[in-house]
C-alpha cells in the first residue's frame, strides 16, 4: 500500500488508573471498579482493532490522555500497540480534531476515530466505516445516548467540532447539522450503546 493510500484507525483512550478515567462511572461504582472496567474495555477495543488492521493493512494508533510521553510509550509496550501518540490538551472536540490534523499531515486518506468504551464493538463495524469512506466524505456511528461512538473523515474539517455540546444528548444532532452546513451527508453505522454511567452496565451484567 502506498503512503498516499494510507488509512488510520485511531483509538482514543484514557489511562485506566483509579481517579484518572471513567469519572461518571466512578461516581456510582467507585474509582477502583471504574478503572477495572476501563482496562477491560480498552483491551476489548484494541483486540477488535487489531483484527481489522491486520486484515486490511490499516495503521492502528492509540491516542492517550493523562500520561507523559515516557509513560505513554510504556503503556503502548504493555498493550502491544506499536504507535502511540498523546491527545494533548483542550476539550474533546479539540483533541479529536488534533488527531485528524495529525493524520492528514501523514497523508492518511481515510481516518476513523473511536473511543474505548464500546462493549458491542465488532470488527465488521470498523470495516464498514472504512468502506463507507471510499464513497463518502464522512461516517458516523450513532450512540444510544444522543452522541456518537465513531467518526471518520477523508479530510480534516477544522470547524466541524466547534460549538458542540459535548456530553449532551445533542452531540449527534449538532454534528449532523455541522456536516450539512458543509454540504456533507455522512454514512451512518448501526446504533450502539457505549458505557459511561452505572446504569449503562445493565445489558452487560
Amino acid at each position: 500500500m502506498s503512503r498516499s493510500d494510507a488509512s488510520q484507525l485511531v483509538v482514543l483512550a484514557r489511562w485506566s488508573a483509579p481517579g484518572r478515567c471513567k469519572r461518571r462511572l466512578a461516581s456510582s461504582l467507585g474509582a477502583e471498579a471504574a478503572a477495572r472496567i476501563q482496562a477491560r474495555l480498552t483491551g476489548h477495543t484494541l483486540a477488535v482493532a487489531r483484527q481489522l488492521t491486520r486484515q486490511l493493512g490499516i495503521e492502528l494508533v492509540l491516542a492517550v490522555d493523562g500520561l507523559s510521553p515516557r509513560a505513554a510509550r510504556r503503556l503502548g509496550d504493555q498493550l502491544g500497540v506499536g504507535r502511540i501518540v498523546l491527545q494533548g490538551g483542550g476539550g474533546l472536540g479539540v483533541r479529536m480534531q488534533r488527531q485528524f490534523q495529525r493524520a492528514a499531515t501523514e497523508r492518511a486518506r481515510r481516518v476513523v476515530l473511536i473511543g474505548s468504551d464500546l462493549p458491542q464493538l465488532e470488527r465488521a463495524d470498523l470495516a464498514s466505516a472504512f468502506a463507507a469512506l471510499d464513497h463518502q466524505q464522512a461516517v458516523l456511528g450513532p450512540a444510544c445516548d444522543g452522541g456518537y461512538w465513531l467518526i471518520g473523515l477523508r479530510r480534516p474539517e477544522p470547524a466541524l467540532m466547534e460549538g458542540i455540546a459535548w456530553g449532551s444528548e445533542q452531540v449527534l444532532e449538532q454534528t449532523l447539522a455541522a456536516l450539512a452546513r458543509r454540504g456533507l451527508e455522512p454514512a451512518l453505522l448501526p446504533r450502539r450503546r457505549d458505557l459511561d454511567r452505572g446504569e449503562d452496565l445493565g445489558p452487560w451484567r
